[in-house]
């Protein structure tokens, strides 16, 4: 939680018209994009189940090229042997589990030394836990899952990203982030000094993800690369799967039961990763496709500072701002799309 100064600040900024305007935005279906992506390179993360894997079939679909970043091998073979077989595209694979710094790392760093560009990067892996779980690098498993990792592998990309011409960066959120009302506890990220609830964990790595989002717009200011958030939509999902039968049961039985097919979260990030409605909009979030004020802490810019210095020392990262390359030189550059070969990731089908 913010300082008395900080609450005050955000209690006064807090509007109903912005609730009612979730309330109604809810129920909205996503705008639809009919324009294809045939030669483009689409990233994304946990795509073997839920919103991950519908994006991932959507995108392939309209004629994209995917790689995929996993943590179950079997699983990521298959899927990438599906979208291949049924949409005759290329589908390769990253195995990695996003909890651990170690794969955090090497994932950036392996996109980083692609030789094609990332034309759209979606990062939708997450978790949710009705209990902490420390990870083998001592962070609480929500916090690693659903924040550091996009953070290190987008401060890991500063470089790729700004030597592009163009890109879309996809934080898939949540409204959840307003389970964290009055900001973060900058000096206990991971839950260990503060009492742990699944509720406030992941409001407080969705709020975390919304204010990182406004360094990354700030790094990339003057590229032609975007960075936006969305809200998927209330869909089901295998997100807590891992938590004990009784949420299970609740989950099954009570709370997703009006929930709809993660279809409309896929279409939704169709829509925000290829439309030329938003092109050059950045630093937004979005309830599926309908832009919407996020809550007053995620827009707070001091705690967006904090927050990157404590990521950067948590997540054993060099300070971008030092070492950045500048912008691509768009007047000068060469077709993006050469003749170049394509670097191979590692675990790749």
């Amino acid at each position: 939680m913010g300082t008395n100064t900080q609450v005050w600040q955000y209690v006064k900024a807090y509007q109903w018209s912005d609730m009612l305007a979730m309330a109604r935005n809810n129920k909205a279906d996503p705008r639809q994009c009919s324009d294809g992506c045939s030669d483009r390179l689409v990233v994304i993360t946990g795509a073997t189940s839920g919103i991950g894997y519908a994006t991932a079939r959507t995108y392939a679909s309209r004629g994209a090229s995917l790689l995929c970043i996993n943590r179950n091998v079997e699983k990521s073979r298959e899927l990438c042997d599906e979208l291949t077989r049924e949409f005759g595209v290329r589908c390769r694979d990253i195995i990695a589990d996003l909890s651990r710094l170690d794969d955090m790392h090497r994932v950036g760093h392996q996109l980083s030394q692609l030789c094609e560009p990332i034309d759209i990067l979606i990062h939708n892996a997450g978790t949710y836990l009705t209990r902490r779980v420390v990870t083998a690098d001592g962070l609480d498993t929500v916090f690693a899952v659903n924040y550091l990792s996009s953070f290190v592998i987008n401060t890991l990309l500063l470089d790729k990203l700004r030597s592009q011409s163009h890109g879309r960066v996809l934080l898939v959120n949540s409204e959840a982030h307003r389970f964290a009302p009055w900001g973060l506890h900058l000096d206990d990220l991971c839950w260990e000094q503060h009492r742990y609830s699944g509720l406030r964990s992941y409001g407080s790595a969705k709020l975390a993800q919304l204010l990182a989002m406004q360094t990354f717009v700030q790094l990339l200011s003057g590229c032609n690369v975007t960075v936006n958030a969305m809200h998927p939509g209330a869909v089901r999902t295998e997100s807590g799967k891992e938590n004990g039968a009784l949420y299970k049961w609740y989950k099954n039985r009570i709370l997703e039961r009006n929930f709809r097919s993660a279809t409309i979260s896929a279409d939704a990030l169709y829509y925000l990763g290829v439309s030329a409605e938003i092109e050059g909009v950045s630093g937004k979030f979005f309830n599926l496709t309908t832009l919407e004020n996020p809550a007053p802490p995620a827009l707070d810019r001091a705690a967006a500072e904090k927050l990157r210095e404590v990521s950067l020392a948590l997540g054993r990262l060099d300070d971008p701002l030092r070492s950045s390359a500048p912008c691509h030189d768009r007047e000068s550059a060469r077709n993006p799309r050469g003749d170049a070969p394509i670097a191979e990731p590692g675990g790749s089908t």
